[in-house]
C-alpha cells in the first residue's frame, strides 16, 4: 500500500471510526489485544531475531503492549477523556445572557505513528502511540521502523485478523513513505519516538506544511540524578548499585536511563565497581552500537573528564563510566549534558550541594529527574525539588527513572528538547488527549449533537452540567 492510499482510506475511514458506539470501538481495541497474544510465540521469536533483546524482556514488553490496549478500551468506555461539559441557558449570567452551549472534544483525524527501535512492541506498530490514538477515534497509519520489519509485518498482519473497520489501520514502509505520509493533506496529526535529529526533521515538516499538524516527537534526555551527601553517606552501596543497574538496563537503549548523575566525591568509584563486573549486551544494531562508540569516546576525550570504566576493544559495548567535577562541568555543559544512547554513565562531582541547582536548571528538558536524600532533609529540599520538576517532565524520589509505568497519572514527556509538546504524554491514559480537539455548539437540536453532548446521553460519558 502507497502512502497516499493509506492515508486516504484513514481520512475515508475517520468520520465513522470517530463516530463508532464505545462498546464496538472498546471491543475492537480488545480484539487486536487478543490477536497479539495469540500470536505472542511467533512474535517474540521474529523480535528476538531482529532486535536482540532477549525472550524474557520481550515477553514483558508484548504484556504491556496488551496490557495498553486494553487499558484503553476501558477508557473508551468511561469516555471521560470526551470532557463534556454543558452551559444551560441562564438569561442572568453575569456578563450576559448565556446560551445553550455545549463542548466537548473529539478525534482529530487520521494519525500518523513513527514506530520505535528500541521498543519493538510498545512504541512500535500496536504501541501506545496507535492504541492512545485509535481510542481517540483516529484511525492509524504506521510507518514501520527498519530495525525490524518483519516483526512489523507480522505485527499488521495479526491487526488485521482483529475485525477493525477498512482504513482504520495501515502500516507503510521506508523513510520516503513515512515523510511522504507526514506532508499528506488527510494527515491529522503524527507521533514518534526516536533520536533528537530525526524528530526535529520530521517536526519541521509538519510544521512547513501548507496546513501544519501537531507532531508530538519524544526524543530522549541524559534524566539527571541528584544524591546529597547523607543519602551518600547512608546509602552509598545501595544507590551506587542501583544506578549502575538503571544505566546499563536494555543496553543503556531506553530514553530513560540514568546517564547522568551528580554525587559526592567517593560515589563514582563505588559505582565503577558495580559497573566493571556488568557484561557487555548486544545492541540493537551496527548503526546504534557505532553511534554509542563514538559518543562515549567524544565525551571521553572532553577537557576534565576522567574514565573511571572503559573496556577494551574486546568488550567494547560494555559499560563505561565518566567522572568530572562541577566546575569542569559547567565549563562544558553543552558537550557534557548530551544523551548517549547507551550503558555510558557521567557522574559529577561536588563540593555543596548548594551548587547543583545552578547546573541543573542549566541544562536543557528532560523526561526524568530524580533526587536521591534521607527523608528527614525534605524539608531543606524545596528550592532544589523545583529545579528538578522545572527541567522535566517526572521526578522521582528515591527511585530510578527507568521501567515507565503505564498508568492513568504517568507522565512521559518534559520540556524541549525532550518532547516537543511538553504539555503531553506519550504513555499512560492521558496519551489520548492528543488526538482530541476541543468543538462547542451553541443552540443546536438535539438530534444533531454528537452523543456525548445530548440530554438523553446515549453513551453514558461524564457530562458536567451546569
Amino acid at each position: 500500500m502507497t502512502p497516499d492510499q493509506a492515508v486516504s482510506a484513514a481520512a475515508a475511514a475517520a468520520p465513522g471510526w470517530a463516530a463508532s458506539p464505545p462498546a464496538e470501538r472498546a471491543a475492537r481495541l480488545t480484539a487486536v489485544a487478543d490477536a497479539l497474544e495469540a500470536a505472542r510465540e511467533e512474535l517474540v521469536a521474529l523480535a528476538e531475531e531482529e532486535s536482540r533483546l532477549g525472550e524474557a524482556r520481550l515477553n514483558g514488553e508484548l504484556a504491556r503492549t496488551t496490557f495498553q490496549l486494553r487499558l484503553f478500551a476501558e477508557q473508551v468506555l468511561e469516555g471521560a477523556f470526551h470532557d463534556a461539559r454543558i452551559d444551560r441557558p441562564d438569561p442572568d449570567w453575569p456578563t450576559g445572557p448565556r446560551p445553550d452551549l455545549r463542548r466537548c472534544r473529539t478525534a482529530v483525524g487520521p494519525v500518523l505513528v513513527f514506530a520505535a527501535s528500541n521498543f519493538p512492541f510498545a512504541f512500535s506498530v500496536a504501541g501506545g502511540d496507535t492504541a492512545s490514538a485509535w481510542a481517540a477515534g483516529c484511525p492509524v497509519v504506521v510507518k514501520a521502523h527498519p530495525g525490524h520489519p518483519r516483526l512489523s509485518r507480522r505485527t499488521a498482519e495479526a491487526i488485521g485478523g482483529a475485525g477493525l473497520p477498512d482504513g482504520v489501520f495501515a502500516l507503510i514502509e521506508g523513510e520516503d513513505a513515512g515523510v511522504e505520509a507526514l506532508r499528506h493533506p488527510g494527515t491529522a496529526a503524527a507521533a514518534f519516538t526516536g533520536s533528537q535529529r530525526g524528530g526535529l526533521a520530521l517536526a519541521r515538516i509538519a510544521a512547513e506544511r501548507p496546513v501544519p499538524i501537531p507532531f508530538y516527537g519524544e526524543m530522549g534526555s541524559v534524566n539527571p540524578a541528584v544524591v546529597t551527601p547523607r543519602a551518600a553517606e547512608a546509602r552509598a552501596g545501595e544507590i551506587a548499585e542501583g544506578y549502575a543497574a538503571s544505566l546499563t538496563l536494555g543496553a543503556g537503549q531506553f530514553c530513560t536511563n540514568p546517564g547522568l548523575l551528580f554525587a559526592p566525591a567517593g560515589l563514582p568509584d563505588r559505582i565503577a565497581a558495580h559497573l566493571r563486573e556488568a557484561a557487555a549486551a548486544p545492541m540493537l544494531n551496527e548503526r546504534i552500537s557505532s553511534g554509542y562508540l563514538a559518543a562515549a569516546g567524544a565525551l571521553g576525550a572532553r577537557p576534565g573528564v576522567r574514565r573511571l570504566v572503559w573496556p577494551d576493544e574486546r568488550d567494547a559495548l560494555s559499560p563505561r563510566l565518566l567522572t568530572m567535577d562541577l566546575a569542569a562541568f559547567k565549563a562544558d555543559i553543552d558537550a557534557a549534558a548530551e544523551e548517549c544512547f547507551g550503558p555510558l554513565g557521567l557522574v559529577v562531582t561536588y563540593d555543596g550541594l548548594d551548587e547543583v541547582a545552578d547546573a541543573v536548571a542549566a541544562l536543557p528538558g528532560q523526561l526524568t529527574a530524580s533526587l536521591h536524600a534521607e527523608p528527614e532533609e525534605a524539608g531543606g529540599l524545596a528550592a532544589l525539588a523545583a529545579v528538578l520538576a522545572g527541567r522535566s517532565g517526572r521526578v522521582l524520589w528515591n527511585q530510578w527513572p527507568t521501567g515507565v509505568s503505564v498508568t492513568h497519572a504517568m507522565q512521559h514527556g518534559g520540556p524541549y528538547p525532550a518532547t516537543t509538546a511538553p504539555s503531553t504524554t506519550s504513555v499512560g491514559t492521558a496519551a489520548i488527549e492528543r488526538f482530541l480537539r476541543p468543538v462547542a455548539y451553541q443552540g443546536w437540536p438535539q438530534d444533531l449533537l454528537p452523543p456525548p453532548l445530548r440530554d438523553d446521553n446515549p453513551w453514558k460519558v461524564p457530562q458536567a452540567v451546569r
